[in-house]
């Protein structure tokens, strides 16, 4: 063990991690973590009990108890009667399907480790990431949420239709007015039930906990009471008449004998059904047409289940909206064209039924599944109860569904059966007619049933916002994660309370019942989806004991619900994804500062993998081709980016597409420097989000600055995701002379670009770059288009131009003629070459002589050649160095206007930046003038005729003797005032100097000036393009007397003939 002291020292030992291990499951993840929430200020914990709930108290008798529900009791019948038995059981198969399918995945995440409290959230989050879990795991609380709300509003209806109908506040004058006075009831009604809940949650949910076993005890009871009625009504039918004018279903709110007449004595008189439908009770009295032309018949609601009703009930009787519940099969006489009064006692249909419709209704009577889920804190081997106990409930509630269908259709007559609200059997709840020993027992039962769930959803719905807000992965709910001393989470129920008085503001049952359809199927959906992306990933940590689960099942459970969705109601499943792809953007925006080990990361690596594959397959189109830039930034002393003016550059060319790698070099070796390498990419990180630049950071150590950025600039990238541009700034320090290696370093960088193809970006003067909050309103985008590179130097300004700070500017494009150019012809080509390129812009043709670049040459070439050779052997201060440098340029200039009068208009003034630029580094300057393998010229080599004909005829030095003798003090090797003059005499050797790379470099320097004065109102960069001759005084674009920025653009490709690059 003396090898792993160090180690043991921070890491814990085999055995106290193993004895961490084995007791893992007894303190649930999420239970731990809130409980030292809770507990942060230091309080003592309480000692947790082991859990010691079994599969069937933990998980089954949970599951049955959510999983039935007011819709069993209260709509299960009416689907029966609209929907026939064989469209309803199909509906009851399609829904139990979709919940089997989603348990046996939910079995798979819930036994690949704990599942705390929060349920269906920590099974997305922990598997999808936190913006799944987030966005779908507030969907299943608003699912919760309004799942309260319509146990309330079934609780509200049992209490107003069938045990105190007396207690209604609003009543309606007329028989058309009854919907909406119980609907005001129902809000009523249902806002106080509300109240009392909230207060008996807020209260302790230990109130609720006692009363559990109640409420499941009345479920039960009820369910067996209906089966019992099932197996009486064989052998002995209950007596429920029902009747039937014509084929026309009578309420028997207003009459109580199903005849026309009745007598009274001897006399002969209408009955009370008479009244109803004539003017009096007298026969003489005037009465409606169909009463008098149908009789009145009386059948029994209920037949039982021997008397074969089940072929009549096989098949659909859809209804529209004020339809009267008809019989099939009895007689009728009616007339078209009479229309039916609503204040006549007949049964109407409330509402326009399909098969759609009715799925949306009946789905929410199979939810409930994550009962199960949400104890696995409490369960004494969740990993074994939680697929055993919630498949088998399952399995038990889809057979008492399905069984429920058939036998309501073969015992129950189908106009009962379409009576929502048991209108023909005396106000009776239509179960209730079918349950024995009497239909008490299921109004009671179901009473408290649901008002049991409505009491679970307060206390679930809660807890679940409380599990997510302190997550917080939602920011601005985190006020709902706090609560009481005890955990209770106050403002979230608070909140609960209001989102659940919404649905009880609609009133309706059957309108808030697929609202929370499309809440709970988005749920499930999600929870297939889990399972199958961690399946198909084979994440090495996929390792469920539930065993019996495939990637094809929770495919089609996925699939199924999705289906379900839009089956119920497309625009209710378009604002459930509207509302949770909000969500989820939000999160993302927000960015959830979580790390779960998620599948998406997985997937998402797959991906990636796939794509970089893909794009190796071959070279990009043309179409396709935009800026991938290699950002080279240069960091301070404490590792700070010094211009981030070029990433905010960055972001507006690249405005979030394509490829950014943002890199830096730092000197030294990778041993002592690691930790400021992670200090710079934490620094360059953070820049880029400030300037909103999606991309990649990545700083490399290296012994020198000039290696690492050739190692950025081959090795950055993978594979087919590589970049092509590399966006640098100006070195500004390379005119100092203890800096010398900058603009080597840049040269070198030209180099590398071109040898790699790739194209290059110089950034001059980026500290005059606008920010990202900028806004130009107007101004212009100068492009000076020298070099013609297939377009992609109009590419830059057009991708510019797409960005809000620049959006307002428009584009002018540049061009140079020469003297045997048509420049008329030349802005007639260019400007539709600009209008097949889809370009706007304006289009401007600079006209520039030979004669002047020629002159201007020559010029500038003899007057550096003498002024490196003097200084080479003279030690000057900087200001004698000015004043003798400016006296041979005026010197030279005269000689040259003597020796050419007819050029004596040609402007030959040399700007006096350029001038002072060149005095300060002569040896560098003249190894850009001479080509690599030129020799130096010495006076020895130099004929007489080369030099008169060459050098100006006379030259003059300011230079006194009282300098020249304390020069002769201070330097080891004094000079010779004859030397001096011999040096003056000196004339470079013009055949021996690469001509053709002083002109190039001599014509960039002559364009500059040009640019500079055509584009000083341009507000955005003055772009130039620049061939790779031309590469070495690239940099020359631009002075720092500017008035706007510069950009340099060279393209990576040679030229077919190209010449030696510049030294």
């Amino acid at each position: 063990m003396a090898l792993f002291e160090e180690e043991m020292d921070t890491s814990p030992m085999v055995s106290s991690l193993l004895s961490g291990l084995a007791n893992y499951t007894n303190l649930p993840q999420g239970s731990r973590e809130h409980e030292e929430a809770e507990n942060n200020d230091g309080g003592k914990k309480k000692p947790v009990q082991a859990p010691r709930m079994g599969t069937f108290m933990g998980v089954y008798l949970p599951c049955l108890q959510n999983i039935f529900g007011v819709i069993l009791f209260l709509r299960l019948t009416w689907v029966v009667g609209i929907a026939g038995i064989m469209e309803s059981f199909c509906m009851v198969f399609l829904c139990c399907s979709c919940t089997m399918l989603t348990a046996i995945s939910m079995s798979a995440i819930a036994t690949n480790g704990v599942v705390p409290a929060g349920g269906s959230y920590y099974m997305i989050s922990r598997s999808l990431g936190p913006e799944f879990g987030g966005a779908v795991g507030l969907c299943f609380y608003l699912g919760t949420t309004f799942a309260g709300a319509m146990y309330i509003l079934g609780t509200i209806e049992i209490l107003l239709a069938y045990i105190f109908p007396a207690m209604a506040i609003f009543k309606a004058e007329d028989a058309s007015g009854e919907a909406a006075a119980m609907l005001n009831n129902m809000r009523v009604y249902g806002t106080c039930v509300l109240t009392c809940m909230a207060t008996v949650v807020f209260v302790g949910v230990k109130y609720v906990n006692k009363f559990a076993l109640v409420f499941l005890g009345c479920v039960i009871l009820s369910i067996l009471a209906i089966y019992a009625g099932v197996i009486k009504s064989a052998f002995d039918p209950p007596s429920f008449p029902i009747c039937l004018l014509g084929n026309r279903t009578l309420s028997r709110h207003g009459f109580d004998l199903c005849t026309k007449m009745v007598v009274e004595g001897n006399e002969t008189v209408g009955s009370k059904l008479w009244e109803l439908f004539c003017t009096s009770r007298f026969l003489n009295a005037t009465c409606d047409e169909y009463f008098t032309m149908n009789n009145v018949t009386e059948i029994e609601g209920i037949p039982g289940a021997a008397s074969g009703l089940i072929q009549e009930n096989l098949w659909s009787s859809y209804l529209t909206k004020g339809v009267i519940v008809e019989k099939r099969g009895l007689p009728s006489v009616s007339s078209p064209d009479t229309p039916v009064d609503m204040d006549q006692p007949y049964v109407f249909s409330d509402m326009t039924s399909y098969f759609t419709l009715l799925v949306g209704i009946y789905f929410p009577s199979v939810t409930g599944i994550m009962a199960g889920s949400n104890r696995s804190g409490d369960l004494r081997d969740a990993q074994k109860s939680i697929p055993t106990g919630t498949i088998l409930a399952i399995a038990t509630t889809s057979a008492v569904y399905i069984s429920s269908v058939v036998l309501f259709g073969a015992c129950i007559e189908g106009v009962v059966l379409r009576d929502k609200f048991g209108e023909a059997v005396n106000g009776n709840l239509v179960v209730g007619t079918l349950a024995w020993p009497s239909p008490w027992v299921i109004v009671i039962g179901s009473f408290f049933s649901t008002c049991g769930a409505g009491l679970q959803s307060l206390t679930g719905a809660p807890r679940l916002l409380q599990a997510i807000s302190r997550d917080g992965i939602v920011p601005f709910l985190r006020v709902f994660g706090h609560g009481k001393a005890n955990g209770e989470p106050t403002w979230a129920l608070l909140l609960t309370a209001c989102i659940c008085e919404i649905g009880i503001l609609i009133a309706s049952l059957d309108e808030v019942a697929p609202i929370l359809s499309m809440f709970f199927l988005m749920c499930y959906m999600f929870v297939n989806l889990a399972c199958a992306v961690q399946t198909l990933l084979r994440t090495p940590n996929w390792r469920p004991r539930f065993r019996y689960y495939h990637w094809t099942l929770s495919f089609l459970g996925m699939s199924l619900c999705l289906a379900l969705m839009f089956i119920c109601s497309w625009y209710y499943a378009l604002v459930a994804m509207l509302i949770a792809g909000l969500i989820y953007k939000y999160i993302e925006y927000r960015g959830a500062e979580k790390e779960w080990g998620d599948g998406i990361r997985g997937l998402s690596l797959s991906a990636a993998r796939y794509a970089l594959l893909r794009l190796e397959e071959g070279p990009p189109h043309t179409k396709n081709w935009r800026p991938q830039l290699l950002v080279l930034v240069r960091g301070d002393q404490e590792q700070n980016v010094v211009h981030p003016q070029l990433l905010s550059f960055t972001s507006q060319l690249k405005a979030g597409k394509g490829l950014t790698i943002v890199a830096s070099v730092l000197e030294g070796t990778f041993l002592d420097n690691h930790p400021q390498a992670q200090r710079a990419e934490e620094s360059i990180r953070r820049l880029m989000e400030a300037e909103k630049v999606k991309g990649f950071c990545q700083v490399v150590i290296s012994s020198n600055l000039r290696d690492g950025m050739s190692h950025l600039i081959q090795s950055s990238g993978l594979g087919g995701l590589q970049h092509n541009t590399v966006l640098v700034g100006w070195p500004r320090s390379w005119r100092q002379k203890e800096d010398h290696q900058t603009w080597r370093n840049f040269i070198e960088l030209v180099r590398e670009t071109t040898a790699g193809h790739l194209a290059l970006l110089v950034a001059k003067n980026v500290a005059m770059f606008p920010g990202n909050q900028e806004r130009f309103s107007e101004g212009h985008i100068d492009v000076w288009w020298i070099v013609h590179d297939g377009g992609m130097l109009m590419l830059l300004p057009f991708l510019l131009r797409q960005h809000k700070v620049w959006r307002k500017c428009k584009m002018r494009i540049f061009t140079v003629a020469q003297m045997d150019d048509n420049s008329i012809q030349m802005k007639k080509d260019l400007t539709t070459f600009l209008y097949h390129l889809r370009i706007t812009a304006e289009v401007e043709v600079v006209e520039m002589h030979e004669s002047d670049i020629s002159a201007y040459t020559y010029e500038k070439t003899l007057v550096m050649e003498q002024r490196s050779q003097i200084l080479k052997q003279m030690h000057l201060t900087k200001n004698e160095r000015e004043r003798e440098i400016q006296s041979i340029t005026d010197e030279s200039r005269g000689s040259i206007r003597r020796k050419n009068p007819a050029n004596t208009r040609l402007r030959l003034d040399v700007p006096e930046e350029q001038a002072a630029d060149g005095e300060e580094k002569p040896e560098e300057e003249v190894q850009l003038i001479h080509d690599k393998n030129a020799t130096t010229f010495s006076s020895s080599s130099q004929s007489p005729g080369d030099e008169v004909e060459a050098a100006p005829e006379k030259v003059h030095l300011t230079w006194t003797k009282e300098k020249s003798v304390a020069e002769k003090n201070k330097s080891k090797s004094p000079v010779s005032p004859e030397g001096i003059k011999d040096f003056f005499s000196m004339k470079p050797e013009w055949e021996n100097l690469n001509q053709s790379n002083v002109r190039r470099m001599h014509t960039a320097v002559r364009l500059n000036e040009v640019i500079v004065k055509k584009s000083q109102d341009a507000k955005g960069p003055a772009v130039c393009s620049v061939s790779r001759g031309l590469a070495g005084a690239a940099w020359v674009l631009g002075t720092p007397e500017a008035p706007v920025p510069a950009l340099a653009w060279h393209r990576g490709v040679p030229d077919p003939h190209p010449a030696p690059p510049p030294h």
